[in-house]
C-alpha cells in the first residue's frame, strides 16, 4: 500500500512517497520526531519507485567511481540540472534539485542504501538554504547559543560532547547539525539521531552507565535515544540557535586540554575537508553552496583548537572563559 510521510525540517517541509513504508526505515528512523502529520505543501519531494529495470547510463559526465563506506562501489554521474547515483544492479537516485524533486528507483525486496538516503535529503535541505554538517553542537550553560565541535571520525566528538553536557551544556547532537547562513545571521540545529557510545567513552565518562545496557555492536559501541540520554543530560530540542564559535578537536599530546585561537583560514580547510566533496567534474552546485554557508560561518565566529587531554570535561571552563560575555561596569 502507497505511503507518504512528510517531515518538517525546521521549515523546509518535505515529503516522502512510495509503495512500501518499509522501503525508508533509516530515513524515518532518524527523522520521525519530525514527522508531521498535516497536508502541508511540501518544498521538496522524494519518490521512491521498486523496479525490476535500472536505467544505469543517463546522459552526463562521470564525477566519481568507487567505493563508500558500508554500501560498496557506485558511480556518480553530473547531468548538469539533474545528478545520479548509481548502485550498479541495485539502485539509483536521481536528484532534481532546481525543479524540488529526487527519484529513488530500488530493485524488489531491497533497502534504500543509507549513502542514497544522506544524498537526497541533502539535496532536500540544500533547497531551503541549509547544510548538513559532520559536527556536533552543544548550547552554552544559560545561553540559547550554540558551539560547533569538528573533528574526524574517531578523535572524540562523542565523548568531549557527553562530558561538556555533564558540565551544564545543552546537547543539540554529537554528529550532526544543519547549517543555514541568511541574512548575515548563522544559525543551526540539530539532526535528532541517536547517540552512539563507545566502550572507550563509557569507561570515560561513568556517569552515562545508567543509560547503557550489556550488549555492544561489532565497533564497541551501543546506540543511546535522545530520550534516554535526557534522563541523565539536558537534551535540546531542534530549534535553529545561533553559533558563537566553531571549535576544531584534536587529541591532547601530552594529556592537559586546552583551548587555543586557530585561524579561520585553517578552520575553514579542516571543515571542509570533512563536509565537501570533489569529483572529477569539480564541485557540484550543491557543494559549491556548501563551501560559501562554511565560508559565512567561519567568517562570523571565533574559531579554535580545542585540544582534549585525559579529563575531557575540563574543556567546559575553558569554553566558557573564552565565550561569555564580559560583565559590564561602570
Amino acid at each position: 500500500m502507497a505511503a507518504t510521510f512528510r517531515y518538517d525540517l525546521n521549515g523546509q517541509v518535505i515529503s516522502i512517497s512510495a509503495s512500501r513504508a518499509e522501503l525508508w526505515p533509516s530515513f524515518d528512523l532518524m527523522l520521525g520526531t519530525l514527522r508531521v502529520d498535516e497536508p502541508v505543501e511540501p518544498g521538496f519531494r522524494i519518490d521512491i519507485l521498486e523496479t525490476p529495470a535500472l536505467p544505469e547510463t543517463p546522459e552526463g559526465k562521470l564525477a566519481f567511481d568507487g567505493d563508500v563506506p558500508l554500501d560498496g562501489h557506485c558511480r556518480l554521474i553530473d547531468g548538469g540540472d539533474v545528478v545520479h547515483l548509481i548502485f550498479p544492479g541495485l539502485q539509483i537516485a536521481s536528484v532534481h534539485a532546481d525543479q524540488g524533486w529526487a527519484e529513488i528507483r530500488v530493485r524488489p525486496d531491497r533497502k534504500v542504501k543509507w549513502t542514497l538516503l544522506m544524498m537526497v535529503l541533502d539535496a532536500a535541505l540544500d533547497a531551503g538554504g541549509q547544510h548538513m554538517l559532520h559536527t556536533a553542537g552543544l548550547t552554552l550553560p544559560g545561553r540559547d547559543a550554540l558551539v560547533l565541535i569538528h573533528a574526524p571520525s574517531g578523535t572524540g566528538k562523542s565523548t568531549t560532547s557527553l562530558a561538556l553536557a555533564s558540565q551544564g551544556f545543552g546537547l543539540c547532537s554529537d554528529d550532526v547539525m544543519i547549517l543555514s547562513a541568511k541574512a548575515g545571521e548563522v544559525t543551526a540545529w540539530g539532526m535528532p539521531r541517536k547517540v552512539k557510545v563507545h566502550r572507550n567513552t563509557a569507561a570515560m565518562l561513568p556517569f552515562v552507565a545508567p543509560c547503557l545496557g550489556d550488549k555492544w555492536d561489532a565497533e564497541g559501541e551501543q546506540a543511546v535515544s535522545l530520550d534516554r540520554l535526557g534522563e541523565i543530560i539536558r537534551v535540546e530540542d531542534v530549534r535553529a540557535r545561533p553559533v558563537a564559535a566553531l571549535l576544531h578537536l584534536a587529541r591532547s599530546a601530552d594529556g592537559h586540554t586546552r583551548l587555543m585561537p586557530m585561524a579561520r583560514t585553517d578552520a575553514m580547510v579542516a571543515l571542509a575537508t570533512d563536509n565537501v566533496r570533489t569529483g572529477m567534474t569539480g564541485l557540484l552546485p550543491m557543494q559549491k553552496r556548501r563551501m560559501a554557508t562554511i565560508a559565512a560561518l567561519v567568517q562570523a565566529v571565533p574559531t579554535f583548537t580545542l585540544e582534549v587531554g585525559s579529563s575531557p570535561a575540563d574543556a567546559a571552563a575553558l569554553i566558557r572563559a573564552a565565550l561569555d560575555p564580559v560583565p559590564q561596569t561602570g
